[in-house]
């Protein structure tokens, strides 16, 4: 078989894996700040839902949640409610989105409560303590466990096969059956490359956020 069909096969896997990783990222990060206002809420029906959501959401596989939501509506009405793709990006971003609220719980309670007060006395608004005072704390608190997530994200896209989505690893296994099995050690590679660009962002954005002590 010719390299070019080889490497356009595994460039059109990887575009998979790069389109579950980008949709999951920019859904779930905002859906866990959410998912964690309710974690910390004082309303106590809320905050007991939403911890009891993400309890059941990160103790139970991805690779679970990926058939329950791509089989389960099949199994319940007798029809498929969503595409493979569209299956694997709901179960992903749910997943991501408890895991994300509990990265963001923490960073946000993890301000002393002294901050606040000192807002209070200066006559700042909640939302300006918020922005002004707690926010830069709080993100230079998160990125670190963040980008282990996201980078774990990166590898979790491999999980798309269960339903039989074509990422990059998917395709590089098709040429086992050809006899290939270089082309899994060139999925391999593309991995290292995009979690090794990942490392290299998140750990300049640790540099540029190091003179804000916390």
């Amino acid at each position: 078989m010719p390299l070019s069909v080889i490497m356009l096969t595994l460039l059109k896997g990887f575009g998979t894996t790069c389109l579950i990783f980008a949709v999951t990222l920019v859904c779930a990060a905002p859906l866990g700040l959410i998912v964690s206002f309710g974690s910390m809420s004082r309303f106590r029906p809320l905050r007991w839902l939403t911890k009891t959501f993400v309890w059941i959401i990160r103790g139970t596989p991805l690779m679970l949640q990926v058939i329950i939501v791509y089989y389960g509506p099949g199994l319940l009405w007798s029809y498929t409610a969503f595409p493979r793709v569209s299956a694997v990006l709901i179960a992903f971003i749910i997943n991501y989105a408890a895991y994300f609220s509990e990265i963001y719980r923490s960073g946000i309670e993890g301000v002393p409560r002294g901050q606040y007060e000192a807002g209070q006395v200066l006559g700042m608004t909640k939302a300006q303590i918020f922005f002004k005072v707690i926010l830069l704390q709080v993100i230079k608190r998160i990125v670190p466990p963040m980008s282990n997530e996201i980078i774990t994200l990166v590898k979790d896209t491999s999980l798309a096969r269960v339903v039989a989505v074509r990422e990059i690893i998917m395709e590089a296994y098709s040429f086992t059956a050809k006899g290939l099995i270089w082309p899994l050690f060139y999925s391999g590679a593309f991995f290292l490359v995009f979690c090794g660009v990942l490392t290299l962002l998140f750990g300049y954005i640790e540099r540029r956020l190091s003179y804000f002590k916390v």
